[in-house]
């Protein structure tokens, strides 16, 4: 259980930590210990000698000491030369590949505890049920103490990396006490010559065991999932996620993927970060935030999914009179906020799941931030009619959500294409508001949502603009009016029985990696790997 909670953290900064990871994680380890299963048995009902078994697991013990070594760079080397050669399905196959290659081997062989020892222990029909339940007994209280120990202690406080060593070096002390055991080796053997062959072989086996551990703590203990990256402010992992900070010299910008995106940005300078968060300023101005300001009255903003607090640092930069409240389910991607990202103590952060806070509070809002995005999709409770529907009950007559659609594509708009998760989400929404437009945000896959039951938002975005003093946010507002389009709803509805956002998540990731991937695939044949080395 432990290396199978290991094996998620290792994996989500490069595929992302989505049901469909998981799924593939729980399954080829399931495959793993029922093949070992299998043989532990037949090797047990062979050979009833113990040695065997511990030397099993010490192997197995040593490949996972192993992992954090070399295993952030097998699962690179798997994905480099599957993006070359599979044009669908890549994070799928990739993540599976990884994990075949990766973990299956220790699992497989820490499989073949349970029957060995079962055969090992039972000496007769008498008692064997009552020594198989207590073997399944112990075997589930390993499981829980595997669950729980890397998930609420080990991972937050020393990371994935060192937990993997932990768990490897329990395995090795106890293979180190049973082959360094008396009792072990006069079992092997009652004459003194083969006695002493026994001995020195457990002595061979236990050296180069702690020799090859030992090595994996010193060049395995490295906290770093981009170990191409160089400089970075602040690299670590919190229970939720990996969180990676990196400055530039104008801006401060937190990723919680190694492969995929930006999840949140500070300007130094205070200037508009030319990202979404830029035309999800409309919102404020389409609830009338000006004619508020000469009204003596706030404007009172929720954010789901605060991140950082890009957004909440923008509005405060710009407006004098927003309350902000931000909801964020990590605490430490809070506590980076307030460091290095320039969050104002004025904002409030509720530590919370932001459905949960909702379902929990009573407090209506002018504008509710939606930017719910968990690695490279959307957390399906946060997406469904039932959701925003409970989002709806807490808008301010005349109030407006927007919603940062990321990944977005052109593909599927004209109904007779395969619907993407923006169409989903698009649709979604619309059948629980009576007004929804989009607008484009240059240059990126990201796409801003606004919804509302006024129908007098527009006029608003648009008077409200031209009262604004800042030339260059009214210049962004006045694109934002350019571009806004009314979104033609469709049929594709999710709820909280049927939101199939992970699918729709992968295959839209899939279309963006072929785009991408498809310059160096022509390079590749054109110049070859020397031409594709040069590019990169």
């Amino acid at each position: 259980m432990a290396v199978e909670l290991g094996a998620s953290r290792l994996l989500a900064p490069y595929f992302s930590s989505s049901q469909i990871v998981w799924t593939i994680i729980i399954g080829t380890i399931m495959i793993a210990m029922a093949l070992g299963n299998i043989y532990g048995g037949r090797k047990a009902d062979k050979d009833k000698d113990p040695g065997k078994l511990y030397g099993r697991v010490l192997i197995a013990a040593l490949w996972i000491a192993l992992i954090p070594v070399v295993g952030k760079y097998i699962i690179l080397g798997i994905s480099a030369i599957l993006v070359f050669t599979v044009n669908s399905n890549f994070l799928v196959i990739a993540a599976f590949a990884a994990c075949m290659i990766v973990f299956v081997y220790p699992l497989f062989l820490l499989g073949t505890v349970t029957p060995s020892l079962a055969k090992y222990t039972t000496d007769s029909l008498e008692d064997n049920g009552r020594i198989i339940g207590t073997l399944g007994a112990f075997n589930t209280v390993g499981s829980i103490i595997g669950t729980f120990a890397p998930t609420f202690i080990t991972i937050p406080a020393v990371g994935t990396s060192v937990t993997f060593l932990i768990f490897a070096g329990v395995l090795v002390a106890l293979c180190v006490c049973y082959f360094l055991s008396p009792d072990e080796a006069d079992a092997a053997s009652n004459e003194n010559l083969e006695k002493e062959k026994s001995q020195k072989k457990n002595l061979s086996r236990v050296i180069a065991g702690m020799l090859i551990f030992t090595i994996c703590c010193i060049f395995g203990h490295s906290t770093s999932f981009a170990f191409w990256e160089s400089g970075l402010t602040y690299e670590g992992e919190s229970v939720y996620n990996y969180l990676q900070v990196k400055e530039t010299p104008n801006s401060v910008i937190l990723s919680t993927n190694v492969l995929f995106g930006v999840q949140s940005v500070l300007v130094k300078d205070g200037a508009l970060t030319g990202m979404y968060y830029d035309y999800a300023m409309a919102a404020p101005y389409m609830c009338g935030v000006k004619d508020k300001a000469e009204n003596g009255e706030d404007l009172d903003v929720l954010i789901l999914g605060m991140g950082s607090g890009t957004y909440a640092t923008q509005l405060s930069r710009y407006f004098d009179n927003v309350n902000i409240t931000g909801v964020e389910i990590d605490d430490k991607i809070t506590d980076l906020a307030h460091k290095y990202f320039e969050l104002p103590d004025t904002t409030s952060v509720t530590t919370y799941d932001g459905r949960a806070y909702l379902a929990a509070v009573s407090d209506q809002y002018d504008v509710i931030m939606v930017d719910a995005y968990q690695d490279i999709t959307i957390p399906f409770q946060m997406s469904s009619v039932e959701f925003f529907s409970l989002v709806k009950e807490h808008l301010a007559p005349g109030g407006v959500m927007v919603v940062n659609m990321n990944m977005y594509s052109e593909e599927s708009q004209s109904g007779s294409q395969e619907a993407t998760i923006n169409t989903y989400l698009a649709d979604t929404i619309s059948s629980v508001f009576e007004n929804v437009v989009v607008v484009d945000v240059p240059g990126a896959t990201n796409k801003e949502l606004f919804a509302t039951e006024s129908d007098e938002f527009l006029t608003k975005l648009k008077s409200n603009a031209a009262k604004e003093q800042n030339e260059k946010l009214a210049a962004m507002m006045e694109r934002a009016l350019l571009t806004v389009t009314e979104y033609e709803a469709g049929k594709n509805i999710m709820t909280d029985d049927k939101a199939p956002v992970e699918l729709l998540g992968m295959r839209q990731i899939d279309s963006i990696i072929k785009d991408e991937v498809q310059y160096y695939k022509e390079i590749y044949k054109a110049n070859g790997i020397e031409g594709l080395i040069n590019s990169l």
